[in-house]
């Protein structure tokens, strides 16, 4: 049996952020549907549309967080949200609460996997000193 491989801190929170995030995303785009916040001459449902894509964007961002394109393209997710703050104001403090955490797991993620891969690398004392 082969084992599973080894995620870093910041792969690990970064996915959680970005999964419960595509659920609320989702959401916000029934939202901007059932608001008809769309500009004039663009059909309500698009909202709907918009908002699953972003969600499935954040899906497959989240799986692809061991590459550096995974965080890039988080980063690029969290705008795009706060964008939507322009059709619903309300997305404004869904965009700041997961943006701020989407940082912490990017940043705090990286200097944790920095610390422990430093670790690791330290040979071990075996009397403790």
């Amino acid at each position: 049996m082969s084992q599973r491989r080894v995620r870093g801190a910041q792969e690990s929170l970064g996915q959680v952020v970005l999964v419960f995030e595509s659920i609320i995303v989702f959401l916000a785009g029934l939202a901007v549907f059932g608001l008809k916040a769309l500009p004039a001459g663009v059909e309500p449902w698009w909202g709907v549309v918009g908002g699953s894509v972003v969600a499935v964007l954040m899906l497959a961002a989240s799986g692809a967080l061991r590459w550096r394109g995974g965080i890039v393209l988080g980063w690029v997710l969290q705008v795009v949200l706060l964008a939507g703050s322009v059709l619903v104001p309300a997305i404004l403090i869904v965009a700041l609460i997961f943006g701020g955490m989407w940082a912490y797991a990017t940043i705090k993620g990286a200097s944790l996997d920095r610390r422990n891969a430093r670790l690791a690398a330290e040979p071990a004392d075996s009397n403790g000193d």
